[in-house]
């Protein structure tokens, strides 16, 4: 059983921060700051020029991987399924977009890729197209050696037709490039107390309800382990005794270790959005995640 993980950092942590009171040689600075080693963008938020960088912006990317020891772990892209309101994408558009995004990911060094795709109902399950579009693109995933991952986020539990639906895919076509990717949001067990820059009135927490956390059982991780590629550790607020205010980490940690699983931790904060709080708040959880495992080895 591993007893340690790799540790990275997705930058939309400093969401707010990132063109405001930083730039991307300030997040870089801060995500090599923590002792992480992995770095995780939002392709469309963070590639100036997406999908089409230029040849400077290009450079200066590598530049910094350089400058900081670090490595390019997972690009959060989008499947816009439902960007017209006559008519949903094709399987072959949404293709498009895929092979789109695996260019510009193999480009900046990724070696996973979370496509999300447009939902149609509360409980995120994806466009009835993705299966066909996604076997469209898997040649290619495998030439370049990415794997394409879609998060498991709250509301939506592991014990779901959506978890069922991608095992499936994965089952029928034997791919080794197609995996799930752990939100650790929905292992939220106690209330949130904001919500972005609000603080969350109980109107909201009734309408919506996993702003509450919907509770996953960790161990339920154990029957899906081998297809779990890349965990985002979402998190909201840690507290000056590194204590999660919403996650369970001794029971979320002892879970990823019983299933096996070694690679990235990468810290995704969601919680309260001040200037400076996420760089704090980022520090906080990688020293909580080497405290929880030095704990335990």
């Amino acid at each position: 059983m591993p007893k340690t993980f790799k540790y990275g950092v997705s930058l939309y942590s400093y969401t707010d921060d990132y063109g405001t009171v930083m730039g991307l040689d300030d997040m870089f600075d801060h995500v090599a700051d923590t002792g992480a080693t992995g770095v995780e963008i939002l392709g469309e938020a963070h590639v100036e020029g997406y999908p089409n960088p230029s040849s400077a912006w290009l450079d200066n990317w590598f530049r910094l991987l350089d400058k900081h020891a670090l490595e390019p772990t997972n690009m959060c892209t989008w499947v816009d399924n439902r960007i017209t309101l006559s008519r949903n994408l094709t399987a072959e558009e949404s293709a498009i977009e895929l092979r789109r995004d695996l260019d510009l990911a193999h480009r900046l060094g990724f070696k996973f890729l979370r496509p999300k795709f447009g939902v149609t109902s509360e409980e995120l399950d994806p466009d009835p197209n993705w299966s066909s579009a996604v076997e469209r693109v898997l040649d290619l995933a495998h030439k370049y050696d990415i794997v394409i991952c879609p998060e498991i986020h709250a509301p939506t539990p592991i014990r779901h037709p959506v978890v069922d639906g991608y095992i499936e895919f994965i089952e029928r076509t034997g791919t080794k490039n197609f995996g799930l990717l752990i939100d650790t949001g929905i292992f939220q067990d106690r209330p949130l107390k904001h919500w972005g820059q609000h603080e969350i009135t109980p109107e909201m927490r009734e309408r919506l309800d996993f702003l509450n956390g919907i509770r996953v059982d960790p161990d339920d991780l154990l029957p899906i382990a081998k297809y779990i590629v890349f965990v985002q550790a979402k998190f909201h607020e840690i507290d000056d005794n590194l204590e999660d205010q919403n996650i369970p980490w001794a029971k979320v940690i002892p879970a990823l270790q019983r299933a096996g699983y070694s690679g990235y931790l990468s810290s995704e904060y969601e919680g309260l959005r001040k200037p400076w709080l996420a760089i704090e708040q980022v520090r906080r959880q990688q020293a909580l995640f080497r405290k929880a495992v030095d704990s335990d080895a």
